[in-house]
């Protein structure tokens, strides 16, 4: 089986893009530069006892080509326990709609987001009343 274990975001702007994933869902970073050769900062998204995985913000090696292309890659969607509460934080520090909360019926609320880096991710609320 090939079961994901690590993720890399690639970002413009290093500190820009640990704010944004510090405020919104509370990472924490490790600066992992030296042992990759390029800026690289490990991502700690959560305690070890929860399911879920590491990951790391990496520096982009070439620009985005266009900020509304398809996506071209993976999108990660994060759990979240407040759909509506992340929604704000994440508007608050500089991220925006992509698609908009719906719901996915009797299973969990979930929309999308592009943030302060131009990439997109998700958010998921699980909820079986969701409609």
């Amino acid at each position: 089986m090939g079961r994901p274990i690590h993720f890399e975001i690639h970002v413009d702007n290093m500190e820009r893009a640990k704010k944004f994933y510090g405020e919104v869902f509370d990472w924490k970073f490790e600066d992992w530069s030296d042992y990759a050769g390029m800026p690289y900062f490990g991502a700690v998204t959560g305690d070890e006892s929860e399911m879920g995985i590491n990951g790391a913000l990496i520096k982009r090696s070439v620009p985005l080509t266009d900020k509304n292309q398809a996506v071209n890659g993976y999108a990660c969607t994060m759990g979240v326990e407040d759909y509506d509460s992340t929604e704000t934080k994440i508007l608050e520090n500089g991220g925006t709609i992509a698609l908009p909360k719906h719901a996915l019926p009797g299973m969990a609320w979930q929309g999308y987001y592009t943030d302060t880096e131009g990439n997109l991710f998700g958010i998921h609320q699980p909820d079986e009343n969701a409609k």
